[in-house]
Parts: C-alpha cells; sequence; structure tokens
C-alpha cells in the first residue's frame, strides 16, 4: 500500500526564511550595478570629453590669445567662412576623404586572399601588420625619403629603365597631397587588414561550401557572400579610417611637408595648429576644431545610417 504525500502535486513553495527576489528588483540590480561599472568611463568621458568640446565650442566665440577672452559672438565662423584659406584646406580634406575607399578595399582584398591560405599567409599577415607598431613621425621620417627628389622612389625609377619619370613629388601642391594620401593609406593597412581577418574568422565555412557546391567562383563568393558578412567589419573599419584621416594625421604632415608647399598639404587638423600656436589666434582656431567635429560627426552618422540600411 503507498501513501502520498498531501504536498504532492501542489506547487513547490520557497523554504521558510528564504523569499525569491522579485524580477523587478532584479532588474534594478542589474541595472545598479551595470551603473557602478561604467561610472569610471563615463567620468573619464566627461572629463576629457564633453568638457574640453564644451569649452571649445565656448572659446571658438571669443577673441582669446591662450590668457584672456573677450566675446565676440559668431564673429570668429564669419571670418572662417569667408576666408579662402578654410576653403583650400577643406579641399585637402575632401581629397584625402576619397582615399578612404581605397584604404578600405585594398586590405579587404588582401584579408580575402589570406583568409584563403594562401602560400605564406602566415608570414604576410604578420608583415602587413608591422606599421600598426610605428609611430607617425617613424612613418613620416621613412615617407620623407621615399618621396623626396633623391629618395628611394626615383632610385627604383632608375633601376627599372624609368628614370625619365624623375620626378620631386613633395615639391608640388597636388603630388605631394597625394604622397600623404599614398602613405595614409599604407598606415592604415596594417589595421583594416587585421580587422578584415578576424571578421572573415567568424563566418560560416558552410556558405562558403555550398557556394562552391552550386558553381560559384572566387569573385561571385566575395561579392555575394563574404563582403555582406562582413559589413558590420567594414562599417567599423570606415569608421576608424575616416577618423584617423581627418583627426590623426597631424605628425605625419609636420614631418613630412610641414602643411606645404604654400597650404598644399594643410588639413583641417593642421590648421588649427597654425591658427592657434603659430598666428597665436586661439580663438580662430577653437572655430576651426568646431566645424572639423562637426563634419567628423556628420560624415560619421550619415554612415552609421547608411550601413544600418543596408543591414534592415
Amino acid at each position: 500500500m503507498t501513501t502520498s504525500s498531501p504536498l504532492a502535486g501542489a506547487p513547490a513553495t520557497a523554504l521558510p526564511g528564504r523569499s525569491r527576489p522579485r524580477p523587478g528588483r532584479l532588474r534594478a540590480g542589474q541595472r545598479r550595478a551595470g551603473l557602478a561599472f561604467a561610472l569610471p568611463v563615463i567620468v573619464l568621458e566627461v572629463l576629457f570629453l564633453l568638457i574640453p568640446i564644451a569649452q571649445a565650442a565656448y572659446f571658438s566665440f571669443t577673441r582669446w590669445d591662450g590668457i584672456t577672452a573677450s566675446w565676440i559672438g559668431p564673429a570668429n565662423y564669419q571670418r572662417l567662412f569667408g576666408d579662402p584659406t578654410f576653403w583650400r584646406v577643406m579641399a585637402n580634406n575632401l581629397l584625402l576623404l576619397a582615399s578612404v575607399p581605397l584604404a578600405i578595399l585594398i586590405p579587404l582584398l588582401v584579408a580575402y586572399l589570406l583568409n584563403e591560405h594562401v602560400p605564406g599567409w602566415r608570414f604576410f599577415r604578420s608583415a602587413y601588420f608591422l606599421p600598426t607598431a610605428i609611430s607617425w613621425v617613424v612613418i613620416g621620417m621613412v615617407a620623407l625619403r621615399v618621396f623626396a627628389r633623391e629618395g628611394l622612389l626615383n632610385h627604383l625609377l632608375d633601376a627599372v629603365g624609368l628614370g625619365f619619370i624623375h620626378t620631386d613629388m613633395l615639391a608640388g601642391e597636388l603630388s605631394a597631397m597625394e604622397a600623404v594620401a599614398i602613405t595614409f593609406i599604407w598606415s592604415v593597412f596594417g589595421t583594416n587588414t587585421i580587422i578584415f581577418i578576424t571578421g572573415m574568422a567568424t563566418l560560416d565555412r558552410e556558405v562558403y561550401e555550398a557556394a562552391r557546391v552550386d558553381g560559384a567562383g572566387a569573385f561571385t563568393t566575395f561579392v555575394k557572400i563574404t563582403i555582406p558578412m562582413l559589413m558590420r567589419f567594414i562599417q567599423f573599419a570606415f569608421i576608424l579610417t575616416l577618423i584617423t584621416a581627418f583627426t590623426a594625421l597631424f605628425s605625419l604632415i609636420f614631418v613630412m611637408t610641414g602643411g606645404g608647399p604654400g597650404y598644399g598639404t594643410t588639413t583641417l587638423e593642421f590648421y588649427v595648429y597654425q591658427q592657434g600656436f603659430q598666428v597665436g589666434v586661439f580663438g580662430y582656431a577653437a572655430a576651426i576644431g568646431i566645424v572639423l567635429f562637426a563634419i567628423v560627426f556628420a560624415i560619421s552618422l550619415a554612415q552609421l545610417r547608411i550601413f544600418r540600411s543596408r543591414l534592415d
């Protein structure tokens, strides 16, 4: 004869003295814990990002010599947008912006080849990343010796019988900007290649095998499968390269060309330095910095929306 417990079939209840936390309390605790972990980063962002941006915005409406500032309203911006040199510098930034697609496409193609494990892929993967470990100053010094009149480029042209092309790329405004753009593409090549190799390592290999079974070639696989599946990594590399092109080339330009010849290689970032520390009009330089910030923010936001619409 069997007996059944009076609790059989009854819903399980918590033991006396113990209470199960409510979902609302649990979520609130998680939010507090997340805020506590994020608080140091938030404080640093406010101290070293938001406050300096706010200060720059304020000083852009003043006549500031680095010590005292007097409010002059939008006069700096009126002067800036009426300055032909400013628009000349903007054109230089547009030329650098035009090099960004190449700074993305070339590493993407190389990463695809390395991901296919071509002969020597381990060596090349390490060699391509070397420029990332070199400072901008060293890169600028190397580029200076490559593109100068008696530099490595002209020696190579002489060696292959093309000495009649002998030229000093750093002497002309357009050619100097081209030299800076080429150096910029080379300098971000390693970083973008590693980003794309990392992204390709996360892709499902079964998709590629199915494509090969269906008769898809390497080009079709790259265009129809690899690029769409890597879109988030491409988006990240694009934003990183864009920010670098607008805000990280000061050391490179300072060493290679000093912003010259004329204003041939002066970017907005370098123009801020010239107006602030060479001319001494810090309020005007702050206005240029705010315009630079607004341009980078607007382009990044537009790019994010474009990629998001494609992903959706």
